[in-house]
């Protein structure tokens, strides 16, 4: 059993405190969605279509998944800390980019740049897996993202606000100064949870066939992929269904794509004051039904004729539900599978689930249009969430079999 550790708020010689732990966690959940409601006027600005436009959604998801494939075992040789520093500066950069960029192909380039901000994801996961236990660790991450699903709850109407107020530009400019106050509060407080190892860097990714090989890593990877990929085909398709199908203005639309956010923020909850109760693997399936059931609602009403913007929206809670049961359950098995690997295990499990959640962005981007409806997206959406089912279903056949349970 690991003792629980010792934490004072900005100090450098303890562990980093809740606190920030939220605070990084959120500006990467931020980064993803603020802009959302900008679209369409942002495809206006760079003289582009809105397709074209969409794919700063999949193409950052992308670059995400690929960073965090290298930030776990880099964070694992090197040290929390010192990565998380590096990866904050670069995205300022990054954002700055974005600001000035000339044209549509300098934008989408700083804009996969931006998703070196997915470090801070990973690495308050991993700080976590660091100080606590398998169960305890969930509980944490459901409260660490608990506080962090109030972000994406709160920044597309932030977004979608500033760009009626002045233009996107400012909803960039916002994310730069997030981005440096997180550095200064990272530099003030977060401290070395990961010593350096003696592994050079070579030796620290040879380390991956050990994850690669184990079938409970697998299934709690695809578990949080397929729930997390029902959120990120909406997030590919939702702002085209709520501007285009039912003409919503940037505001209103800002307003209503949080819906997701109240379900996950429930869910987040529910996981912090059950995890240790009633152990990961019956939340996370609880999550993945949640998530199923959600979507198979919000199709049947549209199937029915009942279909609207309060409808499509408002059944997307049950959605989020499901993720903030799911998530942070999937994620500390993920973690908990080969200890001593926390931040590969959280690399590699974020670039599964973000890596998963780009095709379906891209996906749910191309198969939307006027006369199709949102039939496409929920029908994706549905899909996903039944092999999400699947997929921890076979986890817990899988600790049966080795009499883990």
């Amino acid at each position: 059993m690991k003792k629980t550790p010792v934490i004072r708020f900005l100090d450098q010689t303890t562990p980093p405190h809740i606190a920030t732990l939220i605070l990084l966690a959120g500006i990467g959940a931020m980064v993803m969605n603020i802009f959302l409601p900008s679209l369409p006027r942002m495809a206006e600005y760079f003289g582009t279509s809105y397709a074209v436009m969409q794919l700063s959604v999949p193409l950052y998801l992308g670059f995400s998944a690929v960073i965090q494939l290298f930030v776990g075992p880099i964070s694992d040789n090197l040290g929390r800390r010192q990565v998380m520093i590096y990866a904050l500066v670069l995205y300022m950069i990054a954002t700055l980019g974005c600001i000035f960029a000339p044209n549509t192909s300098v934008f989408l380039f700083f804009r996969m740049a931006q998703a070196i901000v997915a470090t801070a994801m990973v690495l308050s996961r991993a700080v976590i897996r660091d100080i606590y236990e398998q169960d305890k660790s969930a509980s944490v991450i459901g409260y660490v993202t608990m506080g962090m699903s109030v972000v994406p709850m709160v920044s597309p109407l932030v977004g979608g606000a500033l760009e009626q107020l002045f233009d996107w530009k400012a909803t960039f400019w916002l994310m730069f100064l997030l981005g440096l106050g997180m550095l200064m509060l990272v530099l003030r407080d977060m401290g070395e949870t990961a010593p350096k190892t003696s592994n050079s860097m070579l030796a620290q990714f040879k380390e991956y066939p050990e994850l690669l090989t184990s079938p409970r890593f697998w299934g709690y990877a695809m578990a949080a992929g397929f729930c997390s990929g029902a959120f990120f085909a909406y997030l590919g398709g939702a702002p085209f269904v709520g501007s285009v199908v039912f003409g919503l203005d940037p505001f209103w639309l800002g307003l209503i794509f949080g819906a997701p956010a109240v379900g996950y923020f429930l869910g987040n909850f529910l996981t912090g004051r059950y995890a240790t109760r009633f152990g990961i693997n019956s939340l996370v399936l609880a999550g993945c039904v949640f998530n199923a059931v959600g979507s198979s609602i919000s199709l049947l009403i549209f199937m029915s004729g009942y279909g609207s913007a309060l409808t499509f929206f408002g059944m997307m809670t049950f959605v989020g539900v499901g993720n903030g049961l799911c998530i942070p359950n999937a994620t500390a098995g993920m973690l908990s599978v080969r200890p001593h690997l926390a931040g590969t295990a959280s690399g590699l499990g974020g670039a599964i689930m973000i890596g998963g959640g780009a095709g379906l962005a891209a996906l749910a981007g191309a198969l939307l249009s006027v006369e199709s409806g949102a039939y496409p997206l929920l029908w994706l959406m549905l899909l996903t969430a039944f092999a999400g089912v699947a997929s921890i279903m076979l986890v817990i056949h899988r600790e049966y079999t080795l009499g883990l349970r």
